[in-house]
């Protein structure tokens, strides 16, 4: 008892203080002037933002791209974690689970912000061709939301079942909805088996929607034979640039919690240097499928090809480009090599600079690209030759980055953010083999 009553003191939902006050009231205040902004667009139309005849796509398909990477996390982390068994994972695995949910959400509502006309959404599903990726896209990322919920639900049924206990006299109404959203579970033995073939079977169903997911979403580009796009090497490029994005952010967010929640006797060092040699591993396999993308095409000396590498290396967006690969990818590799960049503020600062440069990343896959198109260029306005998201674009964009966060926000305030049940089993496992080991 004593155990579950400092695990319950430790790790049950905690109520904002002040900081965490004004951190909501700023993201509800950015989602505001967000809203804002896109009611301005759906009344004025597309001609507020900056998007043309040739960058038709923008700012808002760069962050759906990012959203949907880091949404992997919930492939990456989480399924392989658990499947494997690692018994480092415990107080990682929900924290990744969650920032899945948050991104792959934000993924079906930042589509749906790109549309010119929302109103014709439910069109994609009556007379949808399932020729398109449009159209496997806009089933896989509905039912990517419900694995990743499922994901996130049954693992936590132990634990709304102690907090249900753990509310009854001092917050009853909060402990009715525990008591609810716990399914009457009491733990028997017969529940605990249902609920471990449960995570087992969605856990195993993750990981092909994750690759479908991630693959669909290249296919979208590599399927439209346009310069920069047009490679077998898309698939898995997207694939291992999600991975990073996802561990990135994992990272991130890992230690805001741990610092905010006090969370430093459950979260420690070993989970940020496993963290850390991980993300080592991401990064490498990403930077050879950069090496694939960019050196190849240069080699083959095509003309289209290599104009439009030299616009990423040299040209407009070449101080992008040498961020996003030296400060995205090859400087968190220099760095985390050494065991004293994996220590919990170094690998902090590493995972900012590795979600910043993902971000910037699908910007630059996306934009380039759509301007070099096909048709000569002469003849049209001179805007056109050039994109920049307008101020519309921009305060859209950073309210979906802003809403990604507050349902992050919410669900720590309210969900366990390291198993309780699980960990109270491992400390009691962990207690009988020392006593084992004490009695021989």
């Amino acid at each position: 008892m004593k155990n579950y009553d400092k695990l319950l003191h430790d790790l049950a939902p905690q109520k904002f203080g002040k900081k965490g006050v004004i951190w909501t009231i700023s993201l509800v205040v950015l989602i505001v002037l967000g809203i804002i902004a896109y009611i301005d667009q759906i009344i004025r139309g597309q001609m507020v933002t900056n998007m043309n005849d040739y960058a038709l796509w923008g700012v808002y398909i760069s962050n759906f791209v990012f959203f949907v990477a880091t949404s992997f996390v919930g492939t990456v982390t989480v399924a392989i974690l658990r499947l494997t068994k690692n018994t480092w994972r415990t107080p990682i695995v929900r924290i990744a689970e969650i920032i899945s949910v948050a991104a792959i959400i934000m993924a079906g509502i930042t589509i749906t912000i790109d549309m010119g006309r929302p109103d014709r959404l439910l069109n994609l599903f009556i007379h949808g061709r399932m020729q398109s990726p449009i159209t496997w896209d806009v089933i896989i990322i509905p039912t990517y939301i419900m694995i990743s919920l499922l994901l996130l639900y049954f693992p936590l049924l132990p634990d709304f079942g102690l907090l249900n206990k753990h509310y009854k006299d001092q917050k009853p109404t909060l402990s009715k909805w525990y008591g609810k959203l716990s399914m009457n579970w009491t733990g028997s033995e017969a529940q605990k088996e249902i609920q471990l073939k449960s995570i087992k079977i969605i856990a195993i169903l993750i990981i092909p929607a994750g690759f479908m997911l991630q693959t669909i979403d290249a296919w979208l580009f590599s399927t439209l034979f346009r310069v920069g796009w047009d490679s077998t090497n898309m698939g898995g490029y997207f694939i291992s640039g999600a991975a990073v994005a996802g561990v990135g952010a994992l990272v991130a967010v890992t230690y805001v919690l741990q610092k905010v929640y006090k969370l430093e006797d459950y979260i420690t060092d070993l989970h940020f240097d496993k963290l850390g040699k991980f993300l080592v591993l991401v990064c490498l396999i990403y930077l050879y499928f950069n090496l694939n993308e960019y050196l190849i095409p240069q080699l083959t000396s095509k003309k289209e090809a290599t104009t439009h590498i030299n616009v990423l290396m040299e040209g407009q967006f070449a101080p992008l480009f040498w961020f996003v690969i030296i400060g995205g990818l090859i400087i968190p590799v220099i760095v985390l090599l050494f065991k004293q960049g994996r220590k919990p503020l170094p690998m902090f600062l590493i995972g900012l600079l590795v979600v910043t440069g993902s971000w910037w990343k699908r910007y630059l896959i996306v934009t380039p690209t759509l301007l070099h198109p096909f048709l000569p260029i002469q003849g049209v306005p001179e805007e056109w030759r050039h994109y920049f998201p307008s101020l519309h674009e921009w305060a859209i964009t950073i309210a979906t980055l802003a809403m990604a966060l507050l349902i992050i926000t919410i669900l720590v305030r309210y969900v366990p953010i390291i198993p309780i049940q699980r960990t109270a089993d491992e400390q009691k496992e962990l207690e009988l083999q020392l006593n084992k080991n004490t009695t021989k």
